[in-house]
Parts: C-alpha cells; structure tokens; sequence
C-alpha cells in the first residue's frame, strides 16, 4: 500500500502538484476559521494558538499525516496577523509549508463586522532518497520530474479572503486560495480567460442559535469548496455546545466522491480548547481503513485592550 501511495504522490508531481491532499483542509475549519480563510486572523480581539494534528487513511503504512501549528491575533484596533507552518508526509513524499497572513477589520453598521485578508506562503515539495533504492518500480534512471523532487522543489503562493459577521451571531466568509499558482497555468496554457480569480473559492455561512433557558446553543455551518483538479465539495457540520460550551459535540457530512462522515467530541474550559473528531468515508476503499482522526490543542490569551471582538 505504501507504494500505492507513492504513486500517487508521483503522479500529483506531474500534475503541479493539485491534488485533494496536496491541499487538504483540517475539518475542524468551522471551529477555527483561520484555517481555511486568511480574513479571520485577529477577528475576534483575542490572540489564538493552536496545534492540528490530522492522520488520514490510519491502518496503512505509509497514510497521510499532517501537523500544523498556527497563531493569529490584533496587532492594532484594525490589523490583525497570523503565521502558521504545516509539515506533512505521506509515503515517500514530504510537504512543509510557512505562511503569514494580514487582515484588516472594519465594521460597515453597528450588526456587521467585516475584515480582508491577504497571505503569503512558502512550500517545499521533496521526495525520499529511497526512492533511488533498487530495485524500484516507482523510478526510472533519469525521469527528471522524480530528480527534481528529490532535490526539493519550492513554490511560492498566495490568497485572499473575506470574512465577517452579521449580529455576531451569523458568520460568513470567502476565500480564493492559489491566486499565483492559477495565474501561472493560464501563462503555461496560454490562457488568460480572467476567470482563475474567481474560478477556486471557499466559501462558508453559519448561525449560533442560542437557548439560554437550556445552556445550551446549536451551530449549523455549511462550506462550499470548488478547487483546481479536486472534485467539488459540500460540507454540513452542526456543533452544539452544552454548559456554556464547556461541553461541545458535532456532526458533519461531506459531499462529493462517495461522501464521508464525521462525527467531533470537545471541551473549552478558557482559556484552554481541546476538539477530537473522527471521519469515516462511504467510499469502498473504507474497508481498508480505520478511518480518519483529528486533533485540535488551542490557547487564547490576552484581548487587546477595549477590543471586543473587533474595531469600530
């Protein structure tokens, strides 16, 4: 299986390296929101620390495994920063990628609260030495695509993203992730159609229903994800929170190439967050595997003074 997955890998070389892992997302986005969208860094005053571990297909050797550590927090009333470095390896592949990101925060109305964001980032792609190791039906002396990835190869990116709320209650935001990687395949086709812009988006919405006579509130969210050369997907989470969210517990389903579920356990006693999830696909290859796990750590600390979640 290792090798199945090596190929795999070798394949997303020779592709500009889109794949669905190549940018696999952290399913616990609609808990963080800075994971999948660059305007929510320092949205909500506090500083926010966070470690993500995510371990996919667990039960092969050689499955993916991806660890992430971010921070983002208000620099001012209206700028917000984070930073955030990510190392991944599946089979004989690794991936380390580094980024920062800037959002400015405004508000339009007293009900609506919105912030723009930019990133830029920094990955490097590089390929085992043992693929050299004969003999090796995955290399062929010479092919320069599997050489070059070996010696490690680096591309620079970048996103924007909206994002914002609505009564505090309703969030919303967009992003459009690879602005510099789309752009540079319209040069190499000769294409220049204008639609690369907006042609890859993420997009989320979601509301807090609040029962204050139960301690309790529900948060249903949705994410719509068109990305190059990975097949279009619909999330639908629901997240309740019990006891003033000490308690938290969800559900999510996931739409596109056979769907997949998951279901999410979690505690935040402030200023400590601790998620657990589990997913499993509806996919036939799931019989192979003991499914997917994901862990998140957070930490908030420090709302800059008279920030209450945002700049007037």
């Amino acid at each position: 299986m290792k090798n199945i997955l090596t190929i795999i890998a070798l394949v997303a070389l020779g592709l500009n390296f889109a794949t669905a892992q190549e940018e696999a997302i952290f399913t616990h986005y609609h808990i963080n929101p800075i994971l999948i969208n660059s305007g929510a860094a320092g949205f909500s005053g506090l500083h926010h620390l966070q470690m993500n571990l995510k371990n996919q297909w667990t039960g092969f050797p050689g499955a993916p495994a991806t660890y992430a550590v971010n921070y983002n927090g208000p620099m001012t009333k209206r700028l917000g920063i984070g930073l955030n470095v990510l190392s991944e390896e599946i089979a004989q592949i690794s991936r380390v990628k580094g980024g920062i990101n800037y959002a400015f925060r405004f508000r339009t109305s007293e009900k609506v609260k919105l912030a723009i964001g930019f990133s830029t980032e920094f990955e490097q792609f590089s390929l085992a030495q043992s693929i050299y190791d004969q003999p090796n039906p995955l290399y062929e002396p010479g092919d320069i695509v599997v050489e070059n990835a070996i010696d490690g190869l680096t591309f620079f990116d970048a996103d924007l993203g909206l994002f914002g709320t609505y009564k505090e209650d309703t969030y919303f935001g967009i992003s459009f992730p690879s602005l510099i990687r789309s752009k540079l395949n319209d040069i190499e086709t000769q294409e220049d159609d204008g639609s690369a812009f907006t042609e890859f988006y993420i997009a989320t919405v979601g509301h807090k229903f609040d029962f204050e006579d139960y301690d309790f509130n529900i948060r249903p969210s949705v994410m719509i994800r068109k990305m190059e050369d990975i097949p279009f997907q619909i999330d639908f989470n629901v997240l309740g929170g019990f006891v003033g969210d000490k308690l938290q517990a969800g559900v999510s389903y996931r739409s596109g190439v056979g769907g997949a579920m998951g279901l999410l356990l979690g505690t935040q006693v402030n200023p400590f967050a601790v998620y657990y999830s589990y997913d499993v696909s509806f996919q036939g290859f799931q019989q192979y595997s003991n499914g997917t796990h994901e862990i998140t750590l957070s930490f908030d600390f420090g709302r800059m003074k008279d920030d209450k979640g945002g700049s007037n």
